[in-house]
């Protein structure tokens, strides 16, 4: 008889951590999007911004690095057109990102950008990007997309070079699915 109360208190624990289990994977979510807002991470910077003048600190020069990627699923030609400026914090500053569909269909893509060092995310601002939205190209067809962007005069002082890495993906079947949905 002494083993029904360890049933029961084993039952007791399964199901406590069952819910609790439950109650994480909700949390996930707010959790992930406040890790990466904070961090920079999988583009989870603040949306566009006005571009408004701002105090330029000439006194120190930013060095920033632009990297352009592919999801592996990604079969699109993409690079940046230049691989390092340097900015003075406050200097809005204008970049482009070369861009070719090489294959033989109309494609969709998405970028999502990531900034390192994570601290630095916060500073950058963005009154432009194709990051922003959805890109569209025809097959064989090549753009330069843009982005606009500045880092404020409050970056910390020990940061002295800040790397944009823009990786993109491909969203036709998603943006499809869309098209089907808003139709129906």
């Amino acid at each position: 008889m002494s083993s029904r109360p360890s049933v029961a208190k084993t039952a007791v624990k399964h199901v406590t951590i069952a819910i609790l289990m439950f109650g994480f994977g909700f949390a996930m979510i707010p959790l992930y999007d406040v890790f990466c807002e904070v961090t920079g991470l999988n583009g989870k910077v603040q949306a566009a911004v006005v571009k408004t003048a701002m105090e330029i600190d000439r006194s120190r020069s930013i060095k920033v690095q632009l990297v352009a990627s592919n999801n592996a699923e990604m079969p699109w030609r993409f690079s940046p057109l230049q691989n390092e400026i340097a900015l003075h914090p406050g200097d809005w500053k204008q970049v482009g990102f070369w861009v070719s569909n090489v294959t033989d269909q109309d494609m969709v893509s998405q970028s999502v950008p990531s900034i390192t060092p994570a601290r630095a995310a916060r500073y950058v601002k963005k009154s432009e990007c194709f990051c922003f939205e959805q890109q569209t190209l025809a097959s064989g067809e090549s753009k330069v997309m843009n982005l606009v962007f500045t880092i404020s005069p409050d970056l910390p002082e020990d940061i002295r070079t800040v790397t944009m890495v823009y990786t993109l993906f491909d969203a036709t079947d998603f943006a499809t699915s869309q098209v089907v949905a808003t139709s129906e």
